[in-house]
């Protein structure tokens, strides 16, 4: 269905073009004077330049056209030549009427589907998740939902760091401690065990040992070095290895992203590239573009308009071994290969820019992706902590991802539990799914490319711009629909009216502000405009429910009317969070 806003614009135009004007200055907009009109239209001061018309003329002669119109309740010319404009009430509400009967309220999906990759997540195998990769999780999660929703293709790879030295070290670790495995048997050739020979919490303790030992011992890390090596020249013993600390870091990495409602499609990591890696290499090579440069392999990516310097993109250092690099542009041939996606979106700290800049151009400029394949780089802030600096423990260390959501787990438990008003299991869950909220629409309700305070006390309130606000706003909506359903009475078939309040008219003009929005967020990958429609539309809903007796409403007509306003305004609710990626309990 068509949103508000075109069918204010294509009554606006058609008032322009019947006075004689061009319909492109017709564009209206929310006014930014609120207390004087809820729409504005300024074309006429742009207009009176090309028809040499003072502006308040054309702009009278418009609001005279629109006088009549089922639309707009007022058009009114005010100088210098500004139209302001308020909406008909039973056009609004017929609008929001249709919106309850179209699927998904009336967005429609884009005509135009694409399959986009989402690269996000990024941990390491063998470390536990920590604050530094909630972003990226939280982020690319949202965005992903979002394209979703709109209609495309969304492919979410979580693109594991499981390659270089830090499997060497595991593996030299390993060999220390049980050097009568098969897997450090060079001789051996029969089935290697099914099970891995170590568990998630010892796979955790072998790799910052084995990191403390390389740092000390040179001997040592040269024998990690040379196990990296053995890995990557496909040594069985040592895939056999690497398979085993996969299979156990990834079903704890699910658990993890599972407790964050995060999901992948594909999981798969930088090992994966590694087949690609030599065939593009020569490619590169053979077509001119890869030269040594002091005994590295790599290829220019400056650009004549660059204003500042961008190196070249090494693509194997001067021993041969390969680099992020190397294996970022081997995963794009890769993508290519596997869904030959529209777009490839990365959702990585945005201090890695430079690096990204390098490997984009490098994949252009030789050849391993369509010409009309999108790279899309979504650089996000640093999460701090109230000092300002990057979050730490009270130590001082990285804080497990765990041990936060933990925190603030039991935060809210004792926001909820203070209420006494439900059982500790069902405070537990509740608790739970409220501090998802917490720490995803704190993350959210931020642009991504800025930094932000975590603020645990702020975030966890139930007053504010925070998600259990938004949450208990929801929940409350749930309760009047519930007692009413009590009541014994039903709102099915009935339309909603026309406002009878000021309070009740703003919760319409936002809710018919849903049309398009998270199509038009999804277009600019921000998630914030989500968290900032959510945030206005809860707090258009608290002005009306204060104002208006709902339940106590003697005339059961107008009664059905707020029952189906308050079911479309919950079902938007619902909608939007679930694209945010996360949900709301039954009661708080």
């Amino acid at each position: 269905m068509k949103n508000l806003m075109d069918q204010m614009n294509a009554a606006v135009m058609e008032a322009f073009a019947a006075c004689g004007y061009d319909g492109k200055y017709a564009r209206v907009t929310v006014s930014n004077r609120p207390d004087l009109c809820e729409f504005q239209c300024n074309g006429a001061l742009a207009a009176a330049k090309e028809y040499k018309k003072a502006p308040m003329d054309i702009a009278q002669e418009a609001a005279q056209r629109l006088a009549d119109s089922p639309i707009f309740a007022m058009a009114q010319a005010v100088r210098p030549g500004f139209l302001n404009l308020k909406l008909q009430e039973s056009f609004l509400a017929e609008h929001l009427c249709q919106m309850m009967e179209t699927e998904n309220y009336g967005n429609e999906k884009t005509k135009q589907p694409k399959t986009i990759l989402i690269d996000y997540g990024g941990p390491n195998i063998a470390k536990p998740l920590h604050v530094g990769h909630l972003r990226s999780a939280i982020i690319g999660e949202s965005i992903k939902r979002m394209g979703r929703y709109v209609g495309h293709e969304m492919v979410g790879d979580v693109h594991m760091g499981d390659w270089g030295l830090q499997m060497g070290l595991i593996i030299t670790e390993l060999c220390e401690r049980q050097p009568q495995l098969a897997y450090f048997d060079a001789q051996y050739e029969g089935e290697y065990p099914a099970e891995a020979p170590f568990t998630i919490s010892e796979l955790e303790e072998i790799y910052p040992t084995a990191s403390a030992k390389s740092k000390e011992d040179d001997a040592y890390k040269e024998r990690a070095m040379q196990a990296t090596f053995e890995l990557q020249s496909g040594r069985r013993g040592y895939r056999a290895l690497l398979n085993h600390i996969l299979n156990v870091s990834v079903a704890d990495l699910k658990k993890n992203y599972e407790d964050l409602n995060v999901s992948f499609e594909v999981w798969k990591g930088e090992s994966d590239a590694q087949p690609y890696i030599p065939a593009m290499v020569q490619k590169m090579k053979d077509d001119g573009f890869a030269y040594l440069s002091q005994g590295a392999l790599v290829v220019d990516v400056r650009e004549d308009t660059d204003t500042k310097e961008v190196p070249p993109c090494m693509i194997l250092k001067s021993d041969g071994a390969s680099l992020y690099n190397t294996t970022d542009l081997a995963t794009i041939v890769e993508r290519m290969e596997n869904w030959h996606p529209a777009e490839i979106i990365y959702v990585v700290d945005k201090r890695q820019e430079l690096h990204f800049v390098q490997v984009f151009r490098c994949a252009r400029k030789t050849g391993l992706l369509d010409e009309d394949t999108k790279l899309t780089f979504l650089g996000f802030g640093t999460m701090n902590g109230k000092n300002g600096k990057p979050f730490k423990t009270r130590e001082g260390g990285v804080m497990r991802l765990s041990a936060l959501l933990s925190d603030i787990n039991e935060e809210m438990y004792r926001k909820i539990s203070e209420n006494q008003t439900m059982s500790g299991e069902e405070a537990r869950e509740t608790a739970k799914i409220v501090a998802l909220s917490a720490v995803k629409y704190g993350d959210l309700s931020n642009q991504s490319s800025k930094d932000y305070i975590f603020d645990i006390d702020r975030f966890t309130s139930f007053e504010g711009n925070t998600g259990p606000y938004l949450l208990y706003t929801i929940v409350r909506i749930k309760s009047i629909l519930k007692k009413y359903e009590q009541t014994g009475k039903n709102a099915e078939g009935m339309k909603i009216l026309p406002a009878a309040s000021e309070s009740e008219k703003a919760l319409m003009l936002e809710l018919s502000r849903f049309n398009g929005m998270i199509g038009a967020a999804f277009e600019e990958l921000a998630p914030h405009k989500v968290c900032a429609y959510l945030y206005d539309l809860a707090n258009a809903f608290n002005h009306f429910y204060h104002e208006t007796k709902i339940l106590a409403q003697e005339d059961e007509l107008r009664q059905a009317g707020n029952i189906q306003l308050l079911r479309l305004c919950r079902g938007i609710m619902e909608t939007c969070i679930d694209v945010l990626g996360f949900s709301a309990p039954e009661r708080m």
